[in-house]
């Protein structure tokens, strides 16, 4: 049975996602920076980056590329993401699974991590292309595995933890495949529009 999808309150106090202050550092159209206090900060900021998706109601499925070190903080974005939208369940790592796939009654969304591939030659065996699909929202971690053959994505997101802070960066692709031309991606995400507090 598929998920509806039910966005926790503006407060994001429901479920497990609390509130935590977030500090926007950059805040344009087509970049927003800002950095996270800690864990339930990043877990908040995946909630309200579904928020700002739906809210948007796709109509040609979402690619997201995930960048970051181990540790970083990719899959508990990710989890904040899938989370946000109202699923209740686990949101576990697909580090030895390659991709877990959560079914909502728009959308479904498969959540990659690609670490483990060796080659790229790896994900045209795979058969995972055809997941990337106009009713699919695709979280990637580790995309550089795949070098060229994956979709280009819509939105590149940064996690960067070191021993002073966390940051995120959320970054549209001017390239898309979706959108090739950089004013049709402004129309279509507008980072300032974007709530990430």
């Amino acid at each position: 049975m598929a998920n509806d999808i039910t966005l926790f309150s503006d407060d994001l106090t429901s479920g497990n996602i609390t509130s935590t202050p977030i500090s926007v550092l950059l805040n344009d159209a087509f970049s927003k920076q800002a950095t996270l206090t800690d864990e339930s900060a990043t877990l908040s900021a995946g909630a309200q980056f579904a928020k700002y998706v739906v809210s948007h109601q796709l109509k040609t499925g979402l690619v997201v590329y995930l960048h970051g070190d181990l540790g970083a903080g990719k899959t508990t974005f990710t989890r904040g993401f899938i989370q946000g939208l109202g699923f209740s369940g686990k949101v576990k790592s697909p580090t030895y699974t390659l991709v877990e796939p959560y079914v909502f009654s728009r959308y479904n969304i498969y959540h990659f991590d690609l670490y483990r591939f060796a080659d790229e030659d790896e994900w045209e065996a795979s058969g995972f292309r055809e997941y990337f699909n106009p009713q699919s929202i695709c979280l990637i971690e580790w995309p550089e595995k795949a070098g060229d053959l994956l979709p280009e994505p819509d939105i590149h997101v940064y996690l960067i933890h070191d021993e002073l802070q966390r940051k995120i960066q959320f970054l549209v692709n001017p390239k898309s495949n979706n959108h090739s031309v950089h004013s049709s991606q402004a129309q279509r995400f507008n980072l300032i529009e974007f709530k990430l507090e």
